[in-house]
């Protein structure tokens, strides 16, 4: 009587079991036909093919040591600088031929140093870039992305500083000459985020991104030099205040779009295999901003005091302090039916809190 049930399941396992087989040997199909090519070959073809193939391990083995081990460091740096204790805002005369350096340029190199000085740029890695078996990129894989990720969401907040710096706030009004350490940051900043020193194109030399971001820490760092010694402007008005606040607002709400497209193919068990590199992308950005936007408070102190907008900003610091605290393991994306919390929505929600308060102030300014 329970011939056919048995029947039936062992019919169904036995297709499986082959399924699995014909997927295995799909797998090792490229590296049996490689064994049998390399094996009627003499030594003078395998022992260079042995060393390419033990640099390419190596290689792998070093791209996951760089990719699984790392850290944020310090989730409350922005702490550490202690700028409630600066009584001056940026560019202010402190006497004796001396005025107070920028926070915010402060905050920017220290943030690359961090990216490029104190850990591995690995969007540059020329084993990262070749991706899975030299054919998937990374992105399109659930492993060895998410310090990449998070890299690139700190640089792209470094990016828009930088930018506002050269087009705004190094400058006064708009009508004086463009600060060139500041032009040239800019510039070295916004260099290609994947650039290694060898490309396909000639002259086959270029600069890394690494070479370039160290260029523009070291601009950053000349311009405070400048600044401190009274010999550079910093515009530290309301309307500039005003105007960085939009940019950083439409670069966060940039974000907050890529993320909310993320969210359309979360599904009941929560497996995304790109959800943690848009997540590290989105943490890295705020992790950056939180440094920034403190610089700024502190640079624009004057401001934020006649406009009475530190209560505001309490807000916005309490906010960015509860997002860096939550570094999940898996990154899932779950369904609104699914039991699985889905940190992507979790961050999402933080992102536009951060956002609608940072319109807030703005909104302040405008009266």
């Amino acid at each position: 009587m329970l011939d056919p049930v048995i029947n039936l399941f062992s019919k169904m396992f036995e297709l499986i079991g082959r399924g699995i087989g014909y997927v295995i040997a799909w797998i090792l199909w490229p590296f049996i036909t490689f064994r049998n090519w390399l094996r009627g070959k003499g030594w003078f073809v395998k022992i260079p093919v042995f060393i390419i193939l033990v640099l390419i391990f190596i290689s792998y083995v070093y791209l996951a040591a760089i990719t699984q081990i790392w850290s944020i460091g310090d989730e409350r740096y922005a702490k550490t600088y202690s700028l409630e204790n600066t009584a001056a805002g940026a560019g202010d005369d402190l006497g004796n031929n001396t005025c107070q350096p920028s926070a915010m340029v402060q905050v920017a190199s220290d943030l690359i140093d961090k990216n490029v000085n104190q850990g591995t740029w690995l969007p540059s890695n020329p084993v990262y870039k070749a991706g899975l078996f030299f054919a998937i990129d990374w992105k399109e894989t659930p492993f060895f992305d998410n310090r990449a990720a998070f890299q690139l969401g700190v640089n792209q907040a470094v990016r828009r500083t930088a930018i506002e710096l050269v087009d705004r706030l190094g400058r006064v009004r708009g009508t004086s000459s463009i600060n060139e350490n500041l032009q040239k940051a800019r510039e070295a900043a916004n260099y290609r985020e994947n650039a290694w020193i060898f490309t396909f194109s000639p002259p086959f030399l270029q600069p890394s991104t690494q070479s370039k971001l160290r260029e523009a820490q070291k601009f950053f760092t000349a311009f405070n030099t400048e600044l401190a010694a009274c010999n550079a402007e910093f515009d530290a008005r309301a309307d500039n205040l005003l105007q960085f606040l939009d940019r950083v607002t439409a670069d966060i709400g940039s974000t907050s779009d890529i993320l909310q497209n993320r969210m359309v193919d979360a599904n009941f068990i929560g497996f995304d295999r790109r959800a943690d590199d848009r997540y590290w992308f989105t943490y890295g950005q705020l992790y950056a901003y939180h440094g920034i936007l403190t610089a700024m408070r502190s640079d624009f102190r004057n401001v934020f005091e006649q406009r009475n907008l530190n209560g505001l900003w309490t807000r916005i610091d309490s906010q960015l302090t509860d997002v860096m605290s939550t570094q999940p393991f898996i990154v899932a994306n779950g369904s609104a039916s699914s039991i699985i919390k889905s940190h992507m929505e979790a961050i999402g929600f933080d992102l536009l809190r951060v956002r609608a308060n940072l319109v807030e102030i703005r909104d302040v300014l405008d009266r």
